[in-house]
């Protein structure tokens, strides 16, 4: 009897404790990080139309030594910036990262990435219901994701 109450409580514990996981990921957008075309991977994620902004800072680097991981910088200066988006124009499925910010957060993100080959890289930063952009050019020299 005691070992079936223990097996209990330790269940909803552990369910309870999983809980709050599950509540900090955010919805998957499945669509957009599932295509294989830049405009499908844009439509997905509801930029019909971007307009190009010099507010968006992107440091990348011209040339990628190794393509397993790309070094990247992005800080948004549009005020009201409420998400990020990574796309590789060359990469099997464009739509590499998005990541998403509270009101008042500094809208700055520094991660790798992985690059298939030397491709376009663009930013797209998300506020007042617009999409923003900037791109850059990024040579790989050696194999990234499935090269």
């Amino acid at each position: 009897m005691r070992r079936s109450v223990l097996r209990a409580v330790t269940a909803v514990v552990a369910a309870a404790m999983l809980r709050p996981l599950q509540l900090l990921a955010g919805p998957w957008n499945k669509a957009a990080f599932d295509a294989r075309a830049v405009a499908e991977a844009l439509n997905g994620i509801g930029a019909t139309a971007t307009e190009a902004s010099n507010q968006i800072v992107l440091k990348a680097p011209e040339i990628a030594e190794n393509g397993a991981i790309v070094p990247l910088e992005i800080a948004s200066e549009i005020p009201g910036t409420q998400a990020i988006y990574i796309l590789v124009d060359k990469n099997p499925q464009p739509l590499t990262a998005v990541f998403e910010f509270a009101n008042g957060a500094e809208a700055f993100v520094a991660t790798r990435i992985k690059m298939a080959e030397s491709s376009r890289v663009r930013i797209l930063a998300r506020a007042g219901g617009k999409f923003y952009a900037t791109m850059r050019e990024v040579k790989v020299t050696i194999g990234g994701c499935g090269a």
